[in-house]
C-alpha cells in the first residue's frame, strides 16, 4: 500500500475532489431555489479546456520557478478546472530529468489576476535523485525508468506492467514498482478498475444512434461519438458494433443481445449528461470525446469493469448470462473510474484505492438520483438491480457500508490493508451522512438507518450539494496519494471555497467526517 504523506492544502475563493465493480476482481448545483456560488466549477467546453490547458502548458515554466522547482524538474499540465469566480486549479504531472515522477503531482490555485493562491501537493519531499544507472537491479523487458515519490525518500526505480486474466475472467494490468536499486518492491496496484430501446432494468429509453446506409448503429453523436458493442461472450478485442435496421434496439430481455447494450448505452448517456449538466463536465476526460462500451464479455462473467487504457466500459451477463450488470448505477460507476483518472488519478491501493471506489459509488449514486428514472429511482444503495448476491440484496450500502458483511463503517488505522471495494465504506458512510444526516430516514420509498463513529447527530445538507463538494474537492484538491485525512482537507476546502468557511455546509461536512471517526 502507499504509506500517508505530507501535503500543503489550501482554501481559495470564499474560505480566504482502472476498477472492477466488484471486489473479488470484481437538478442544478446548488437547487434551483439558490443562487450557484462563485466558486462553482464553470461549465467548459471541449474546446475551451483545450486552450486553457495549451496557456497552461506554455507557462509551465514559469510555474515551475515559482515553486522552486529544481533545473531537472519539468511540469505537464494534465487538466484545468476554472470557477466562475475567475479562480483558475491547474493541475501538473511533473517529471524529473526526463523520467516520469509518480507521486509528483501537483495542483495549483490561482486567481482571476493570476496570482498564485495555494498548491495542494501529492509530496512535499524535493527531488534529488542519481538518474544516471543503466542497469536497473531485477528489472524485467519492458520495465520504464521513472522517479518514485509517492512514499518514502524519492528514488530512482521503475515500473513493470504485467497483463493476465483473474480466476473469475477479469483482465489485469498489474502495475509494480520496485526500487532500482535494492529490488525492494515499493508499491502495487492493478490499472483495470474494476433512438428508442428497451432495456432490462430502465424501461423504455432513449438511447444515441447514428445512421448508417440503410439502418442504424448504436454510435452517439451527441455525445463524444460513445459507442458500444457486441463481445458476444468473447473476452479481447473491440467487438462487433451494434446495428439495427429500424432504430428500435433490444425487447427487454436477454433473449435479445441488444437489450444490454441499451442498458449500457443508456448508462452512458445518463452519465455523460450528468457530468456535462451538474459539474459543466464535457465528457469522462473532459475534452469532448466519448469513451466506449462493450457488453456480453466472456461466459458467465459475473462482473464489470473500466480501463484506462482503452478508455472503456465492459460488462459481463452474470450468472447463467442471464443477468448482465448493466445497471445504470453500474454504468455510472465505471464511467467514474474514468474521471477520477483525467482528474485526481487516485493510485488504486491503500487508502486511494478506497477513495477511488468511493468515488465511483458516490457519483454512481448522484447520476442515479439525477436521471429521475421512474424504473430506477435514486437511492444509497449500489447495484441493486443487478441482484448480484442472488437473494435480491444490493452490493453495497451507503448508510451503513457494514451490511454487506465486509465494508467498513469508520475509518480506523488498518484501513488501508483492506480491498479497495472495503476500503470504500468509510467514504461512502461520510457521502451519505452529509448528503442525509445520520439516523432514520426514507427516501424514495427505500429506508436508511445510519450510525456514527461517537452516536452524534449530523444533519444533512442535500445530495445537490454533496456531490458539488465532493467533485470539487476531486478535480481541485485531491492527488494520487490522497488518503482519508488528505480527503477531509480537500472537502472542506471545497465547502468553504463554495459555502464560506462559516456555513452550514462548511460544519456539516466537519460533523460527517467525524462521524466515520475522521477528524
Amino acid at each position: 500500500m502507499l504509506s500517508r504523506i505530507s501535503k500543503t492544502s489550501l482554501a481559495v475563493g470564499t474560505a480566504v475532489a482502472s476498477a472492477a465493480l466488484l471486489a473479488s476482481g470484481l437538478a442544478g448545483p446548488a437547487g434551483a431555489a439558490e443562487p450557484v456560488p462563485a466558486a462553482t466549477p464553470l461549465k467548459m467546453t471541449a474546446s475551451l479546456r483545450a486552450g486553457l490547458v495549451q496557456d497552461a502548458q506554455a507557462d509551465a515554466p514559469a510555474a515551475a520557478r515559482q515553486l522552486g522547482l529544481g533545473a531537472k524538474e519539468k511540469l505537464v499540465v494534465k487538466d484545468v478546472v476554472k470557477d466562475r469566480d475567475g479562480t483558475v486549479h491547474t493541475r501538473y504531472e511533473r517529471t524529473y530529468d526526463g523520467l516520469p515522477v509518480i507521486g509528483g503531482d501537483l495542483v495549483v490555485h490561482s486567481a482571476k489576476s493570476g496570482k498564485q493562491l495555494g498548491v495542494t501537493k501529492a509530496s512535499s519531499a524535493k527531488l534529488a535523485v542519481d538518474t544516471a544507472p543503466a542497469t536497473l537491479k531485477g528489472a524485467p523487458e519492458g520495465a520504464r525508468k521513472i522517479v518514485w515519490a509517492a512514499s518514502g525518500t524519492p528514488s530512482l526505480a521503475y515500473e513493470a506492467v504485467t497483463h493476465s486474466v483473474k480466476k473469475d475472467g477479469t483482465p489485469s494490468e498489474l502495475h509494480t514498482v520496485t526500487d532500482a536499486s535494492s529490488g525492494k518492491r515499493l508499491a502495487r496496484w492493478d490499472g483495470v478498475h474494476t433512438g428508442t430501446g428497451e432495456s432490462q432494468f430502465s424501461g423504455t429509453v432513449t438511447v444515441g444512434s447514428t445512421k448508417s446506409g440503410s439502418g442504424y448503429e448504436l454510435t452517439d453523436a451527441e455525445r463524444g461519438g460513445h459507442k458500444t458493442y457486441d463481445l458476444k461472450n468473447g473476452t479481447s478485442g473491440t467487438g462487433t458494433l451494434f446495428t439495427d435496421a429500424d432504430d428500435t434496439w433490444g425487447d427487454g430481455t436477454t433473449n435479445d443481445a441488444a437489450t444490454a447494450a441499451v442498458d449500457a448505452a443508456y448508462g452512458a448517456a445518463e452519465t455523460w449528461d450528468y457530468y456535462e449538466e451538474v459539474h459543466g463536465r464535457s465528457g469522462i476526460a473532459g475534452d469532448g470525446k466519448g469513451a466506449y462500451s462493450r457488453v456480453h464479455y466472456g461466459n458467465n462473467y459475473v462482473n464489470a469493469f473500466w480501463q484506462d487504457s482503452c478508455f472503456c466500459m465492459t460488462y459481463g451477463d452474470g450468472a447463467g448470462n442471464k443477468a448482465p450488470l448493466t445497471a445504470l448505477d453500474v454504468a455510472a460507476h465505471e464511467m467514474t473510474h474514468g474521471v477520477t483518472a483525467a482528474t485526481a488519478g487516485l493510485v488504486y491501493s491503500g487508502e486511494s484505492g478506497g477513495l477511488n471506489e468511493a468515488t465511483s459509488d458516490i457519483f454512481a449514486t448522484a447520476v442515479e438520483f439525477h436521471a429521475g428514472n421512474a424504473e430506477d429511482p435514486g437511492d444509497y444503495l449500489i447495484g441493486e438491480k443487478i441482484d448480484i448476491n442472488g437473494d435480491g440484496s444490493p452490493l453495497r450500502y451507503q448508510d451503513k457500508p457494514s451490511r454487506d458483511g465486509a465494508s467498513d463503517d469508520y475509518w480506523s488505522a488498518g484501513l488501508g490493508n483492506k480491498d479497495v471495494h472495503y476500503s470504500s465504506g468509510p467514504a461512502n458512510h461520510f457521502f451519505y451522512l452529509l448528503s442525509e444526516g445520520s439516523g432514520a430516514k426514507t427516501v424514495n420509498g427505500v429506508s436508511y438507518d445510519s450510525p456514527t463513529f461517537d452516536g452524534s447527530k449530523v444533519t444533512g445538507i442535500g445530495i445537490d450539494k454533496a456531490e458539488q463538494i465532493w467533485f470539487k474537492a476531486l478535480t481541485e484538491y485531491m492527488t494520487s496519494t490522497t488518503d482519508y485525512a488528505d480527503a477531509r482537507e480537500a472537502t472542506l476546502s471545497a465547502a468553504g471555497d463554495l459555502y464560506g468557511a462559516d456555513s452550514d455546509e462548511y460544519a456539516a461536512v466537519d460533523a460527517a467526517w467525524a462521524g466515520i471517526n475522521v477528524s
